[in-house]
C-alpha cells in the first residue's frame, strides 16, 4: 500500500467531515424559507460530503506528499555549508524580529496586529538570504576566529608546511575538464591541494556550448555548468573566478598554455 493511497484516504475523510459540516450549515441557512425545489438539510449535507471526499480524494498528495518529497529532494542538493548558512540568517532575522515586535505592537489597532507578524515573515526571509549569498565570507571569517592548536611541535610543523605549499598553489581549470565533472571527486578527495583557478575566458566559452544550438553540445555546456556550481558550493574547495588574459590570443588552450607560470593545469 503506496503513501498516497493512504494519504487520499485519510484527506477524503477529512475533507468529507468538513463537506458534512458546511453542507449542514448551508442546508440551515436554505431551509429557513424554503420553497417548493427546496432540499432537506440532509441532502445538503451528503452531497456536499461527497464533494469534499472527492476534493480530498484528488487534491490531498498535492498538498502533503509531492511538496515534502519535492523538499526532501531539494534539502538533498543543497550542501550543508548553505543549510548550516540559512539556518544561522533564520536565528539572526528572527531575533531582529522579535527586538522589533513591541515597538511595532504599540502603533495603532490594524498595524499593531499586522505589523508584527510582518516583521516576522520580512526579516526571516532576508535574514536567510543574506546569509546564504555571504555563505562563503561567513565560513571564511570563522574559520580566521577558531583557535587552532597541536598536539607537539613536530605535529604542528608539517601541516603548517603543507598548508603554506597549498595555499601558494593554483591550478588552471580548462573547458574540457569542468565538463568531464571527475575534477570535483579529485579535489573533493583532497588530490588537488591549492586554489582552483577557472578564468574569465573558460566561463566564456562554456557559456557559449551551453547556449550552442547543437543539442550535444548545449547538453555538455551544461554539464560543465553544473559540476562549476558544484565546484562553488563545495566547502574544502578554494575556487576562484579570475579576470587573467593573454592579449594577442584567441584560442582557449593557447591562452592557458600563455598564463603565469606558478599555475598548473591538469590533464
Amino acid at each position: 500500500m503506496s503513501v498516497d493511497f493512504i494519504f487520499r484516504i485519510i484527506g477524503m475523510v477529512v475533507f468529507g467531515i468538513i463537506g458534512i459540516y458546511y453542507g449542514t450549515q448551508l442546508g440551515r441557512i436554505a431551509n429557513i424559507t424554503p420553497g417548493p425545489n427546496t432540499i432537506s438539510i440532509e441532502q445538503y449535507a451528503f452531497s456536499m460530503m461527497l464533494v469534499g471526499a472527492l476534493i480530498g480524494l484528488v487534491l490531498t498528495p498535492l498538498i502533503t506528499v509531492r511538496p515534502m518529497r519535492a523538499l526532501r529532494t531539494l534539502l538533498g542538493r543543497i550542501s550543508i555549508q548553505t543549510l548550516f548558512a540559512a539556518l544561522i540568517g533564520l536565528v539572526v532575522g528572527l531575533v531582529v524580529a522579535v527586538l522589533l515586535s513591541f515597538p511595532l505592537s504599540l502603533l495603532p489597532a490594524t498595524f499593531g496586529r499586522v505589523l508584527p507578524f510582518v516583521g516576522v515573515l520580512v526579516l526571516g526571509y532576508f535574514g536567510v538570504a543574506i546569509f546564504i549569498m555571504r555563505q562563503n565570507e561567513l565560513f571564511n571569517f570563522l574559520r580566521t576566529i577558531t583557535p587552532q592548536t597541536a598536539h607537539s611541535a613536530g605535529e604542528a610543523e608539517a601541516p603548517t608546511i603543507a598548508k603554506t605549499w597549498s595555499e601558494g598553489r593554483t591550478i588552471l581549470l580548462d573547458t574540457s575538464v569542468i565538463i568531464d565533472g571527475r575534477i570535483v571527486d579529485i579535489a573533493r578527495n583532497g588530490f588537488l591541494p591549492g586554489t582552483l583557478l577557472i578564468p574569465r575566458f573558460v566561463l566564456a566559452e562554456l557559456q557559449y556550448i551551453a547556449d550552442s544550438s547543437n543539442g550535444l553540445r548545449r547538453q555538455r555546456g551544461r554539464r560543465g555548468m553544473e559540476v562549476l556550481s558544484q565546484l562553488q558550493h563545495e566547502p574544502g574547495i578554494p575556487v576562484r573566478l579570475s579576470d587573467i588574459d593573454v592579449e594577442g590570443v584567441h584560442e582557449v588552450d593557447d591562452k592557458l598554455v600563455s598564463s603565469p607560470a606558478n599555475c598548473t593545469v591538469p590533464s
